[in-house]
């Protein structure tokens, strides 16, 4: 059995799996889908009753966390035999998209923290530190931040300033962390850096940090026009603590395989659910002015299509994208390819862009109604959280670097490869 075999028996139930039948298998799945959907109820209805004052006192969204752990949905990709569920991807998705209709700022979170707790789960099986933190999370329902954003980068995060010191058994380092999303709420914080000091910029380890191993230092706010609930501050960090905590895998390999691509396909969930709630405030919209005027449809109904036709586009963008990872997730040539990783981003940029284009649609629906701030139909904060969504990992930056990369692969000369 090779190294990504034992890691995906892992997942399931730590080795003792007995082969099943497909009909035991989908019935399996089938449970696992309705256990979710009835523990991410209760923490969507923490989340929508209080999204709003979130927005308004940009405050982290407590009660939506404090029910998240109330469910054990913090640790729901850990594997089973480290207390988990060992939940798939799609699982975390289709949760992603739930809260987004809620409260988009939960949602991001919630997508945040998955997508470190999948870098612990997919590379951190077989190191001590890192399957101890494992079942800590399962557990105890720690909280992980990412700092992966620091001092001029830009958000490129293939390029580390702060390098880590080595000491005979402990390690150190100091970042200029300009933004730590929620790093003030959580229990732990994932983040890169250069390998050593005399290494090159893209050279980069990931450390998994729990609280009583590094300190935080305020050093910028969180004023924005949206996603204010996230809370992403600026702080120096300071880290000290056991070499075991630094990933024994490279940064470049754990990037490729699980950062981009949970991180994407998560986020682009997220974005998904805040456009389906534009939309469905519009469609209330229409229903009811259709209602009042006899069954006539108001001049908004044409733009409420054009909200729902996006909306699938969006959807059927992401389903694709999650498809095509699961069926290669334990396949490092396939997600290492240059088709794949150009897709994986390309991703981000289409999804970021659709669910604006989304949520513009359906404040144009509402006209009035959904520019007010003080209605039923208001999409004003919806429309303000999906604009950070092309600015997360700037598109523009995106876009220019699959180019440089796409000049090397040739142009389909058949509409099926």
């Amino acid at each position: 059995m090779n190294v990504q075999e034992s890691k995906l028996d892992a997942r399931s139930d730590g080795g003792a799996h007995q082969p099943a039948a497909a009909g035991d298998t989908d019935r399996l799945l089938m449970d696992r889908g309705s256990l979710f959907l009835e523990r991410i109820a209760a923490v969507a209805a923490a989340a929508a009753a209080n999204a709003d004052d979130v927005d308004l006192a940009a405050r982290f969204p407590k009660a939506t966390f404090d029910a998240a752990r109330e469910q054990k949905l913090l640790g729901m990709l850990i594997p089973v035999a480290f207390g988990g569920f060992g939940a798939s991807i799609p699982d975390v998705a289709e949760i992603c998209y739930t809260l987004g209709r809620a409260c988009a700022s939960s949602a991001m979170i919630f997508a945040m923290h998955q997508t470190k707790v999948a870098c612990l789960v997919r590379h951190g099986i077989g190191s001590e530190y890192h399957e101890d933190l494992m079942r800590r999370v399962a557990v105890e329902q720690l909280l992980l931040a990412s700092s992966t954003t620091e001092g001029q980068n830009g958000g490129n995060i293939r390029s580390s300033a702060a390098a880590v010191a080595h000491g005979d058994t402990e390690v150190s380092l100091v970042r200029n962390a300009t933004v730590i999303s929620y790093g003030a709420e959580a229990d732990g914080i994932v983040t890169i850096a250069r390998r050593a000091d005399d290494a090159a910029a893209s050279d980069q380890v990931l450390l998994a940090v729990t609280k009583d191993h590094y300190t935080l230092t305020r050093t910028q706010g969180w004023e924005t026009l949206g996603m204010r609930g996230t809370c992403s501050a600026g702080f120096e960090l300071k880290i000290n603590g056991p070499a075991a905590m630094i990933f024994p895998e490279s940064y470049d390999r754990i990037h490729a395989q699980t950062m981009t691509p949970v991180a994407h396909l998560a986020w682009s969930s997220v974005w998904a659910g805040i456009a389906a709630a534009a939309v469905e405030r519009a469609q209330r919209f229409i229903r009811k002015a259709a209602r009042g005027a006899g069954g006539r449809m108001p001049p908004g109904a044409a733009r409420y299509t054009a909200a729902k036709m996006a909306l699938t586009r969006l959807r059927a963008l992401i389903t694709s994208n999650l498809d095509r990872y699961t069926a290669h997730e334990y396949d490092e040539r396939a997600l290492a390819s240059l088709d794949f990783q150009s897709e994986i981003n390309l991703l981000k940029v289409q999804a970021s862009e659709l669910a604006v284009e989304t949520v513009m649609h359906a404040m144009r629906t509402c006209g009035l109604s959904g520019y007010r701030n003080d209605g039923d139909f208001t999409v004003g904060r919806h429309l303000r959280d999906a604009l950070s969504a092309p600015l997360m990992i700037n598109n523009d930056r995106i876009l220019a670097n699959i180019a440089t990369a796409n000049l090397m692969s040739g142009v389909p000369t058949a509409l099926r490869d």
